[in-house]
């Protein structure tokens, strides 16, 4: 009976070079729905909601009511970065409506302005400087 030798295959150790995908339409709609959702959590009014998206309040109040517009680049990384700031909270808070109230209540790291005031800056690095805190406090990197 002839031995059998066994085949040695090299096993890659490092990570893969990391290379997002573009948000697509669907995704985007997706997430537009699920941002409605905490929205309405969050108790948040249609104005601030529309700054939080960077559109008119008069756009918000027809996409909400099911006319979706076109999504940019800029809606979908806001979306992004609100769903992960929700993500965040429900780490970190085992109860949902403390996440929830989070948003409201203020913090000394936003100089005792709450999160809220800090996205109703208006831009997209307003509710990133958001998510990055609370990924920091999740111990997500």
């Amino acid at each position: 009976m002839e031995k059998l030798k066994p085949i040695l295959r090299a096993i890659p150790t490092a990570a893969a070079e990391f290379s997002p995908e573009p948000i697509t339409d669907d995704e985007a709609a997706a997430m537009f729905r699920a941002v409605l959702n905490l929205f309405r959590l969050w108790n948040i009014t249609d104005e601030e909601a529309a700054t939080l998206l960077d559109q008119p309040a008069r756009t918000y109040r027809r996409w909400k009511a099911g006319d979706l517009g076109r999504l940019d680049r800029d809606h979908k990384a806001r979306l992004s970065n609100l769903m992960g700031i929700h993500k965040a909270l429900r780490v970190i808070f085992r109860e949902p409506q403390r996440g929830y109230a989070w948003i409201k209540a203020p913090n000394k790291v936003f100089g005792n302005r709450t999160a809220l005031n800090v996205m109703l800056g208006g831009e997209l690095t307003d509710l990133m400087r958001v998510r990055r805190y609370l990924d920091a406090e999740r111990g997500a990197w």
